[in-house]
C-alpha cells in the first residue's frame, strides 16, 4: 500500500511539470494556433498549411499528456481517501499509483527532450565489427532489436542500404526511423554495443567476443529553409557609378540592402550589408539584393548543420575493447550498460526490442548535459 508522502511526492511532481511545461501559455497559444487554420485561405498553400497543422498538434500533445496525468494523480487521491473508508482494496491503491507512476515517469522522460533536434526522425546506422562471421550476426541481431523496438512504439522503418554478411549476418544497415521524438530517444544508442557469448560459429564451441557500432542521427530534409524577416531589412537607394547613358547617370537604380542579422544560437548582432547595381531596373536590382541575402543565410545555416554534424561525428568511437557503451552477455544473463550502471537480466526481452530502461536512464542522466550543450 502507497503512503501518503508517496502520494504527496505524485502531486508535486505533477505540478513541477505543469511549470516545466506552461500548460497555461501552451494552452492560450493552442487558442490563437487553431484560430489562424479557420482562414478561409487556409489550405491555399499546403506546405505552409501543414507546418501549421504540426504546430497546433505538438502543443495539443504536451496539453492532452498533462491533462491525463492530472487526471490519473486526482483519480489515485480519491481512491487513496476511499481506501481509508474501505470503498477500494490496497491491490486497487497501489494498481492507480503503478499507472500514474508510469504516465507520469513517460511525461517527465519527454519534458527532457527539449533540443530541436530531439523531434526529428532518426537515421540509425549499424556497422559490424572485426571478428567476420560472428560480429556480423550480432549486427543482424542489433538491427532485429532496433527494428522491434520501433515497432512497440509505433515508428516507421525504412531500411535505406544493407550489406550481407559473407556467410550470415549483416556488414552494415542503414535505417531511417519516423515517430515521434525517435531521434530523441534513440540518440542514446550511439556507441559500441559488446556481445558476449558461446558462438553457434565457433566448432570448438568457445566464448567469444564480438562489437559492432551503432551510429544514430537526426533525420533532415535536404532542403533548408531560409527565413527572411521582412522587419529587419532597410534599404538605401544610389545613382550607379561608372560609365552609362543618361539613365545611370541620374535614376537612383543602385540599390544597398541592409539586414539586422541575429544569430538563433549566440544572439550575437551583426549587419550583412549587399549592394546590387547589375540592372537599371531598380525592381530587378532589388530582387538581385534578396536573391543574394537569401544565399548568405542558406550558406550560414548549411555551415551550422555541418557544424552540428562534425560535432556528432566527433562522437563516434573505434569498434573494439574499453569503447563499448554497452554488454550483452547470453551466459550470464545480463545486460549492462556502462554510462549508467543500468542492467537487466532479461536478456531475451532486450534483444526483442525492451530498451526503454536503458533509454530512459540514459536520458535521466545526461539530457541534462545536451540541454546545456
Amino acid at each position: 500500500m502507497i503512503t501518503i508522502e508517496q502520494l504527496k511526492a505524485a502531486k508535486d511532481r505533477t505540478e513541477a511539470l505543469h511549470r516545466y511545461l506552461d500548460i497555461d501559455a501552451k494552452t492560450i497559444q493552442l487558442e490563437e494556433e487553431q484560430l489562424r487554420t479557420q482562414d478561409p485561405g487556409f489550405w491555399d498553400d499546403a506546405k505552409r498549411a501543414e507546418e501549421q497543422m504540426k504546430k497546433v498538434k505538438s502543443l495539443e500533445k504536451w496539453i492532452v499528456g498533462y491533462k491525463e496525468v492530472k487526471l490519473l494523480v486526482d483519480e489515485l487521491e480519491l481512491a487513496f481517501d476511499f481506501y481509508k473508508d474501505e470503498m477500494v482494496t490496497e491491490e486497487e491503491v497501489d494498481e492507480a499509483y503503478a499507472k500514474t507512476m508510469e504516465a507520469l515517469e513517460d511525461l517527465e522522460l519527454k519534458n527532457m527532450l527539449r533540443q530541436e533536434e530531439d523531434s526529428m526522425d532518426a537515421v540509425l546506422k549499424i556497422n559490424s565489427g572485426a571478428g567476420g562471421t560472428e560480429s556480423q550476426d550480432w549486427a543482424s541481431m542489433l538491427m532485429r532489436m532496433y527494428m522491434r523496438y520501433a515497432e512497440a512504439q509505433g515508428y516507421k522503418v525504412t531500411i535505406s542500404n544493407l550489406q550481407e554478411g559473407d556467410e550470415a549476418g549483416i556488414k552494415t544497415v542503414t535505417m531511417e526511423i519516423e515517430g515521434e521524438m525517435a531521434y530523441g530517444f534513440l540518440k542514446s544508442e550511439n556507441g559500441v554495443h559488446r556481445l558476449v557469448r558461446v558462438s553457434p560459429y565457433n566448432a570448438q564451441g568457445k566464448r567469444m567476443t564480438s562489437f559492432a557500432s551503432v551510429f544514430v542521427t537526426p533525420l533532415v530534409d535536404d532542403t533548408i529553409e531560409v527565413y527572411v524577416d521582412p522587419s529587419k531589412i532597410s534599404w538605401d537607394l544610389f545613382r550607379s557609378g561608372g560609365a552609362g547613358g543618361q539613365n545611370v547617370n541620374k535614376v537612383e537604380t543602385g540599390v544597398r540592402l541592409r539586414y539586422q542579422y541575429k544569430d538563433p544560437d549566440t544572439g550575437e548582432e551583426e549587419e550583412i550589408l549587399i549592394e546590387n547595381t547589375e540592372s537599371r531596373k531598380q525592381l530587378e536590382n532589388r530582387e538581385n539584393a534578396m536573391r543574394l541575402l537569401r544565399s548568405q543565410l542558406y550558406d550560414r545555416a548549411l555551415q551550422k548543420r555541418k557544424a552540428a554534424q562534425a560535432k556528432i561525428e566527433a562522437g563516434k568511437k573505434k569498434i573494439e575493447w574499453g569503447s563499448q557503451i554497452r554488454s550483452y552477455v547470453f551466459d550470464d544473463r545480463r545486460v549492462k550498460d556502462h554510462r549508467t550502471g543500468h542492467q537487466t537480466s532479461d536478456v531475451g526481452g532486450v534483444m526483442d526490442g525492451k530498451i526503454d530502461g536503458f533509454i530512459k536512464a540514459y536520458l535521466m542522466e545526461f539530457s541534462g548535459e545536451d540541454t546545456e550543450g
